[in-house]
């Protein structure tokens, strides 16, 4: 079987002039040089912010960049029609699209609307600070510049639980929405500050029947417009479970189709926290190994004092591998970004190598670690900061070994501190296939490990180049492989 490889095809601070859709279309061959099986792209739909917006404040998600509004026509990654060739083109060469898909908050409403609310505690959001008052609140989402034409559905303050903004009071602050659905909060699967069904903007109440009913709707419109593969759900742990059961279980019953659905629910240190919401959504979605990303982070920043043969300790990977999306970094933790943890740069071609070639969970990788970028923004002090990162030069050797030689049994040493490695034997459906793995942290190590019987007496090199010695593999399918300081090493079958 083929092995899946994904990658998170954009980064915060896109800004290339080529438009990222574009930028697509002209990349399908490297990523099928790759081996990549799925592209996760951005939120293709039109933003408040409009054509300099990430995405991740959805205004209309009906607009895949066809439409004027919020100043543009186009989004920042570009048309519609581009975004629909760039899918097209995709699906041509064997490649998924995954959708990313906001469905926890709106921004940028048209109209403004009398609403009551309560203010809550920040901190705790089941405690009411303020009486019921009314405030006016932008709460109205007409979309004037589409008129209608897909849907003519209009979001006003009995679609939202809660909001940022008193406008007549200029008043920031946490704001629950007083309506016939229950007052305060839905029941979502985060318990931080109490409740953390509210994260930003107008935040979605999918207790209202008509707002489920929208979202079913636009999601059989987006999939008969797009023809995507899967989704990416963003901010999980704030929306109601029920309700994205509910949506994926529409999906997949209305196309007779099994999406593929990975969810985002960031932690770092409570891996009985993902393993409970796989339960409560019964399996549906994969989640992103968060936890494992931290313990990349902190495993590059501690150096040879980290425990290498614990990596996958208290991770989703190491309990349940059929349902974790492996990462390095993405879009959030990169530099500059609120859940800032990026790996550092030495340990970055070790942390691919351990999602790559290993058989457990779904590797991602990230688009700044494959092309490399430069950008400015300002630190968490406000002081402006140029950020340059480097592409992880063994990137594309590490995806071949995994597209052409990752395969078969598994045997792990991950049996030292300092020093950890494992084999994959190979299998019969992939000739030349096979490989050692070998990497430290500290000075440079060695480790007899059993390749099998099957390449007794072959040579082995090293395809990334450092270590220059050569291993022959004994008559018994033992042999000495080494890795040189702070590096990895992955050893294939040497040419004929």
């Amino acid at each position: 079987m083929k092995n899946q490889t994904l990658i998170q095809y954009f980064h915060w601070y896109y800004r290339e002039d080529v438009k990222l859709w574009v930028r697509v279309a002209e990349e399908v061959p490297t990523f099928v040089d790759l081996g990549i099986t799925g592209l996760w792209l951005p939120p293709a739909y039109k933003a408040t912010s409009g054509d300099i917006s990430v995405g991740y404040d959805p205004y209309d998600l009906f607009d895949l960049g066809e439409f004027n509004q919020k100043d543009c026509v186009a989004t920042k990654y570009g048309t519609k029609d581009e975004y629909l060739n760039a899918i097209s083109l995709l699906k041509a060469n064997g490649i998924g699209t995954i959708a990313d898909v906001v469905l926890n908050h709106k921004a940028g409403g048209d109209e403004l609307e009398k609403i009551k609310v309560r203010k809550v505690n920040e901190q705790n959001r089941k405690e009411f600070i303020s009486p019921v008052i009314e405030i006016e609140a932008w709460t109205k989402f007409t979309f004037p510049g589409r008129q209608g034409k897909y849907s003519t559905f209009i979001w006003d303050y009995r679609c939202f639980s809660g909001l940022d903004f008193a406008a007549n009071l200029k008043e920031e602050g946490i704001f629950s929405i007083q309506n016939e659905f229950g007052e305060g909060w839905e029941d979502v699967p985060s318990k931080e500050h109490g409740n953390y069904d509210y994260l930003m903007f107008n935040d979605i109440e999918s207790r209202n029947p008509a707002v489920r009913q929208e979202l079913k709707e636009w999601g059989e419109w987006y999939y008969n417009t797009c023809g995507m593969d899967g989704f990416r759900m963003d901010a999980v742990k704030h929306i109601s479970h029920k309700f994205l059961n509910e949506w994926i279980d529409h999906m997949r019953n209305t196309f007779n189709k099994d999406f593929f659905i990975v969810g985002e629910n960031w932690v770092v240190d409570n891996v009985a926290y993902l393993q409970n919401y796989i339960e409560i959504t019964e399996g549906r979605m994969k989640l992103f190994d968060s936890i494992l990303h931290q313990n990349f982070y902190v495993a590059g920043k501690q150096g040879e004092t980290f425990d290498l043969s614990k990596i996958f300790e208290g991770t989703l990977t190491q309990i349940n591998p059929y349902l974790s999306i492996t990462f390095v970094d993405n879009h959030d933790s990169q530099p500059l970004q609120a859940l800032e943890s990026f790996v550092e740069p030495w340990f970055r071609p070790l942390a691919y190598t351990l999602i790559l070639l290993r058989e457990q969970g779904m590797p991602c990788l990230f688009y700044p670690d494959l092309y490399g970028c430069a950008y400015k923004d300002k630190d968490h002090n406000g002081n402006e900061i140029e950020i340059e990162l480097s592409a992880v030069f063994e990137l594309p050797k590490l995806c071949a070994a995994r597209k052409d030689l990752s395969y078969g049994i598994q045997r792990d040493y991950l049996d030292h501190p300092n020093c950890i490695g494992w084999i994959r034997e190979g299998a019969d459906e992939n000739p030349g296939s096979g490989i050692a793995v070998l990497m430290c942290n500290s000075v440079a190590a060695s480790k007899k490990m059993e390749m099998g019987l099957k390449h007794a007496n072959k040579t082995f090199i090293d395809m990334l180049g450092n270590v220059a010695e050569q291993v022959v593999v004994n008559e018994d399918g033992w042999a000495v492989f080494t890795c040189a300081q702070k590096s990895v090493s992955v050893w294939v079958l040497k040419a004929d």
